[in-house]
């Protein structure tokens, strides 16, 4: 049985986009025509065939259909997949249910059929409010159709997140300080604000490694991520983790599980998950590439390609790099009992002495400036 403490969840991945943008390094493919019955016998058999190898454990805390672009999925995918995970798992009295959403493949009709079917929350992907960055995203939609979208969202479902990247090529502050406030004057409860990354193989590296295209720099990017923090905080939506900022009660309860080093199951084509069999923790994957995926599913019963036990240190490693993305932090002896040991003194003498962790009543942080150099904090805990 997992540890209930920190949650169980379902993660679906739904492949499919209209187009590819050129900064995505996700597992999403464009495709002429989908057989939808197809995915939906095959999305549903994967979870019963993945259940039937799981131990007992307690309902569903939440779920999360993610891509890809699942606002593409007809509603009676959506519809199946949770009746079925309802009667193999039960579902928690207050289980959150996520749907990816983008503004270009956003409808009434089929907003209505998600939320009959049991989708409470939906995350919007506007990506920016300003329509030359959205063609340079590759972004399909324009501002005013993402606040449309933004608009339908709110008025259809309890909860909506809105998604922004900023640190865009050649960004000011004072660009990135009217998309925000425009963003928060559409009064969600959650925003999830990355910075632009220029993740190898995709569009935007080669431009990047060919010299077409120039990441903002590291000084500018530092002063949009620190305004971003404090007018996100002005606004009574700090940060509970490094992108992603929520009135209280409002988090993503999904993610926390991932941040807080929970169970979860993935199903689909190249979903992960991390769950616990027999008093093992297993790292689970599934074939990337949905033909594939699909015909394994079709002849075994799932798309599964990686059923591995995690070592107990490196359980404790993956549950310090994710949890030190959190506000909260992490239980240090939680970690130290993964690792098998405790955690090297002088590098956190070192990191406190600079102001870039701080621990008490047994909880290890980050503070806001270690946040920023978050990277270089984990890399001294782990070393």
């Amino acid at each position: 049985m997992p540890d209930a403490q920190h949650g169980f969840g379902l993660y679906v991945h739904w492949p499919f986009c209209l187009s590819k943008c050129p900064y995505c390094d996700f597992n999403s493919h464009v495709r002429a025509k989908i057989d939808a019955a197809a995915w939906q016998a095959a999305l549903v058999r994967e979870l019963e065939t993945t259940a039937a190898r799981l131990n007992k454990r307690p309902p569903i805390d939440s779920i999360f259909f993610g891509g890809g672009t699942p606002s593409l999925m007809p509603g009676k995918i959506v519809g199946d997949v949770l009746a079925t995970a309802e009667k193999l798992f039960g579902f928690s009295p207050d289980i959150e249910i996520t749907l990816e959403a983008n503004p270009t493949s956003v409808d009434a009709e089929r907003f209505r059929d998600y939320r009959a079917a049991g989708v409470n929350r939906v995350s919007l992907g506007v990506q920016a409010l300003n329509d030359t960055d959205l063609r340079a995203l590759g972004r399909l939609h324009t501002v005013d159709e993402a606040l449309r979208a933004v608009a339908l969202a709110q008025s259809t479902f309890p909860r909506a997140s809105f998604d922004l990247i900023y640190a865009r090529p050649g960004q000011t502050l004072a660009a990135w300080r009217a998309e925000l406030d425009r963003a928060l004057a559409q009064g969600c409860s959650h925003y999830s604000l990355y910075q632009l990354t220029f993740e190898e193989g995709t569009p935007f590296h080669a431009a990047l490694a060919r010299g077409t295209m120039k990441e903002l720099d590291v000084e500018g990017a530092a002063a949009l991520y620190e305004f971003t923090q404090a007018r996100m905080s002005q606004a009574g939506m700090p940060a509970y983790e490094v992108s992603n900022h929520a009135s209280a009660g409002q988090e993503s309860r999904h993610n926390l599980i991932y941040w807080r080093y929970g169970d979860y199951l993935g199903i689909g084509p190249g979903a992960h998950g991390r769950l616990t069999v027999n008093g093992d923790r297993i790292a689970t994957t599934t074939h990337r590439q949905p033909e594939a995926w699909l015909a394994h599913v079709t002849k075994d019963g799932h798309g599964i390609d990686q059923w591995v036990a995690v070592a107990s240190h490196d359980q404790g490693t993956e549950a310090l790099l994710m949890g030190m993305r959190l506000t909260e932090g992490v239980d240090i002896g939680r970690i130290e009992n993964l690792l098998g040991r405790t955690l090297p003194s002088q590098q956190l003498t070192d990191l406190r002495s600079q102001g870039l962790i701080e621990l008490s009543d047994q909880r290890l942080r980050a503070t806001a400036r270690g946040r920023l150099v978050l990277n270089t904090v984990l890399k001294k805990l782990v070393a």
